[in-house]
């Protein structure tokens, strides 16, 4: 039997819509689900967009103030997608009132804000989940277990990248983003934390690390008005972006492997260049989020001039079949979230966790604390 969830959502800029159309969208993907999400509230500070977003999606209530939602006993569930720097007390006060929390990367601004909230959900007895999509790509749940199975025998190094320009242009308003104490580490947070989200899922724990930041686009302009996305400004006050546009970093796993992450938000030439080279002593597994549904695999006995093959997911790689009745159909950005939204649903209905957790978070935090304290030191950083 179906049974009906009252959800909401906190923050209603672009990732506030992602979050809402994967709700509207998951009985049609995953029909066999025991739960329907029912769109009950939405909240965002920002005047009209509340109720511009209820008007669009159906949400029965729109507020301008989270802490509404909090006291709301319809909702059951709730996804934050707020500003970083309000994930810890949104996350906290949600659990403790008793909601389900689906909650953006990286979950705060630091690995201390991260344990809270997951302490919080640990202690309230509820289900949180974790924005950390990209591991839910058929391509990358297909080159985990080509890895687990020894396909490509164990693995040496690794490499994980995730570039995109969406800051790279000079008037690109200076909003919370940009912010230390609003946006905390910059392209760390923002991208970052996905790359060792991938490292992590596919290749285990990371030991010890070195990093390296930089800030290329030192200044930018104030808004003067609100702000969605990575808005431009000209014409306004100069000010200071205070946290990373670029990281690298050298990684030690626990398995003995070595690997390289690097991420950079002012790249130009580059839009969503996000992917991994995994190479082991009999093969490799190569992924471009830009050609989501190929997996580049290499695997054999010949070692020297070992060819590549393309695998097209399809039906049987991950929840591909949720979208798609056969293999090389495209999937998109979307998709992912449909798969999240799937996960949280799922771990409600059953009182079991499916996918990225808050102990996910917590993991991918204290890797990105490390990195921070590296480059401050110039040195590595244990993380056993």
């Amino acid at each position: 039997m179906v049974s009906t969830l009252g959800v909401a959502v906190v923050g209603f800029g672009w990732m506030g819509r992602v979050h809402t159309q994967a709700y509207v969208r998951l009985p049609h993907h995953f029909p066999q689900l025991a739960v329907r999400p029912e769109l009950v509230a939405v909240a965002d500070e920002v005047p009209g967009r509340a109720e511009e977003a209820a008007g669009r999606y159906g949400f029965a209530t729109a507020a301008r103030d989270w802490q509404e939602v909090a006291a709301d006993p319809r909702v059951q569930a709730v996804s934050i997608a707020a500003p970083n720097f309000l994930h810890r007390e949104i996350g906290v006060a949600m659990a403790r009132a008793g909601k389900h929390i689906w909650i953006e990367k990286p979950v705060g601004l630091t690995a201390d804000d991260a344990r809270a909230v997951a302490g919080a959900v640990a202690e309230a007895g509820v289900q949180g989940a974790v924005g950390f999509n990209y591991r839910n790509a058929p391509a990358v749940q297909t080159a985990r277990a080509l890895i687990a199975a020894g396909e490509i025998g164990t693995v040496t190094h690794a490499r994980v990248r995730l570039f995109s320009d969406y800051a790279a242009h000079p008037e690109g308003a200076l909003t919370w983003r940009y912010e230390r104490a609003r946006g905390g580490s910059g392209v760390l947070g923002d991208l970052a934390s996905h790359g060792v989200d991938l490292a992590r899922f596919l290749l285990g724990e990371i030991d010890a690390l070195t990093a390296d930041t930089a800030v290329f686009v030192p200044e930018r302009a104030r808004p003067t008005g609100a702000t969605a996305g990575h808005t431009r400004a000209t014409g306004g006050e100069l000010g200071p972006v205070e946290n990373e546009d670029y990281v690298s970093c050298l990684l030690r796993f626990a398995s003995g492997a070595r690997g390289v992450l690097e991420a950079c938000r002012v790249s130009v030439g580059e839009q969503n260049t996000y992917g991994f080279e995994i190479h082991g002593t009999e093969g490799a597994v190569f992924w471009d989020f830009r050609r989501m549904g190929e997996l580049g695999v290499s695997r054999g006995t010949a070692y020297q001039d070992q060819p590549v093959s393309t695998v097209y997911v399809g039906p049987g790689h991950g929840e591909y079949a949720a979208f798609q009745p056969g293999s090389a159909n495209g999937m998109g950005y979307d998709d992912l979230k449909v798969i999240e939204a799937y996960h949280f649903l799922r771990s409600i209905a059953e009182g079991t966790a499916h996918g990225a957790t808050l102990d996910d978070a917590v993991h991918s935090a204290t890797v990105l604390d490390a990195m921070t304290r590296s480059a401050d030191l110039g040195t590595w950083v244990s993380l056993g």
